[in-house]
């Protein structure tokens, strides 16, 4: 039985790592944006609230999945306890609204910049 967890528990933090790595490697284009060569206020309140938001869903999609870590951590070493699985509930629970929240971030940005004109 613990071999068992124990495999899963690798194959959680291997999914974890490369979760991670994903995050990384979205957070790390925000630096790769070039400034417009026009000095248009509207563009470059664009490409700012554009790299704001690359930043935030990357900190969102780490911080969700770190929660489904815990989750899954507190499932897996629960034993039976209830009062583990129903923390291993509710963090599955934060897990969840932080991806619809990372889900949801692309179509805020949109009405964002609906709002500014472009």
């Amino acid at each position: 039985m613990l071999r068992h967890n124990v495999s899963r528990l690798l194959i959680l933090v291997t999914a974890t790592a490369c979760a991670v790595a994903v995050t990384v490697a979205v957070a790390g284009s925000a630096f790769a944006a070039q400034p417009s060569p026009t000095p248009d206020p509207t563009a470059q309140l664009n490409t700012i609230i554009g790299n704001i938001t690359i930043w935030v869903v990357g900190i969102a999609f780490g911080v969700a999945t770190l929660f489904a870590t815990v989750g899954f951590f507190l499932y897996f070493t629960a034993g039976g306890d209830p009062t583990s699985v129903e923390k291993a509930k509710s963090a599955f629970k934060n897990a969840g609204i932080g991806y619809a929240g990372v889900l949801l971030a692309p179509i805020l940005l949109a009405i964002v910049r609906g709002w500014i004109g472009d």
